[in-house]
């Protein structure tokens, strides 16, 4: 059986994965139907060796539809993807709308798949923010063997989470800087080019950002209410691929050898970490890949129980398209 498949926001890095990762895993499509905005009609976009017209979001008629994968930003998502679901159509949204509503389970397929059954509720399935997905798919198989008490984690996210626009003005400045031009920053509130921001989206009250707060809350939703995260995310000049620097307190003893262990038995992780070499892995290496890779594991001599790892990934991938195309894997094969 085929299903009928559309992908809100075609048009962006995203909606281009999604189109891409439906067609690399062969998922059992009859039809596909490109949606984005009203400026963006007309357009083309690949699916395989096919190229689809997009077409208008604001005047398409969910009826029939199957599944959408959603991932036009929140606005919009809040305003179509109860539409779709209305219609009858099971929604896996990319956005961070929904993330936290109770009644919409927030699915890492290889974390927390038994969630799923609740998207009854709504008809609603929330995809995780790119920087926790890596994460807890990591911590995951360490959790169920040592418990994790505390994570404190870094982030050095890539300028794809932000958009096309933020990857061209990367390179404008890039470029701008080698012709003795001054950057003016634009969709950042400071120059990215040759340079780190610690900030990612807006700032709260209480002083950390939104993409902070998302990394803590959505870690509990997913993995452990108990967990206790301190995140501090950055964002870095490297176009594609989001690392991450982990420190994991555990209730038991577990050693690196042992964690390395654990990951070579877990899909979807891959350890780039040999005894007897210094070996590493980089957000460059991984651009296109699927897994997410863990490299420099250690113990942390200064607490019980501690551990460190690098963890990097393509973000566009496993931290939202793959993510979405696996949870709509799984949500065919409930049925």
């Amino acid at each position: 059986m085929g299903y009928k498949v559309a992908v809100v926001g075609a048009t962006g890095n995203v909606g281009h994965e999604m189109l891409n990762i439906l067609h690399e895993r062969k998922f059992p499509v009859d039809d596909v139907i490109a949606l984005a905005s009203s400026r963006s009609v007309g357009r083309e976009v690949s699916f395989g060796d096919k190229n689809l017209k997009v077409r208008d979001l604001a005047n398409f008629d969910f009826k029939g539809t199957d599944i959408v994968l959603s991932s036009p930003g929140a606005k919009v998502s809040a305003e179509f993807a109860p539409k779709a679901a209305k219609a009858g159509a099971v929604v896996i949204d990319n956005t961070s709308h929904f993330r936290m509503d109770p009644e919409i389970p927030l699915i890492v397929p290889e974390v927390n798949p038994h969630a799923l059954k609740d998207h009854t509720k709504r008809n609603i399935i929330a995809n995780p923010n790119c920087s926790t997905i890596q994460m807890v798919v990591a911590l995951k198989p360490l959790h169920d063997v040592a418990k994790i008490k505390r994570v404190v984690v870094c982030t050095y996210q890539s300028v794809s989470g932000s958009g096309k626009e933020a990857m061209d003005e990367l390179f404008n400045q890039t470029k701008g800087v080698y012709m003795n031009e001054t950057p003016e920053p634009s969709v950042y509130p400071k120059q990215i080019a040759f340079n780190l921001i610690p900030q990612i989206d807006v700032f709260m009250d209480d002083g950390m950002t939104k993409e902070e707060w998302k990394m803590v809350v959505e870690t509990k939703k997913i993995l452990d209410p108990s967990i206790k995260v301190c995140a501090s995310c950055v964002r870095v000049p490297v176009f594609v691929g989001h690392s991450e620097m982990v420190n994991v307190e555990f209730e038991n003893e577990i050693t690196a050898k042992q964690a390395k262990e654990i990951w070579r038995a877990f899909e979807g992780v891959t350890v780039v970490d040999e005894d007897n070499e210094l070996e590493y892995i980089t957000p460059l290496e991984i651009q296109g890949e699927d897994d997410v890779y863990v490299s420099r594991v250690r113990e942390d001599i200064s607490v019980e129980n501690g551990l460190n790892f690098w963890c990097v990934s393509d973000n566009l991938r496993k931290g939202a398209a793959l993510n979405a195309v696996q949870i709509a894997e799984l949500l065919i094969r409930s049925r």
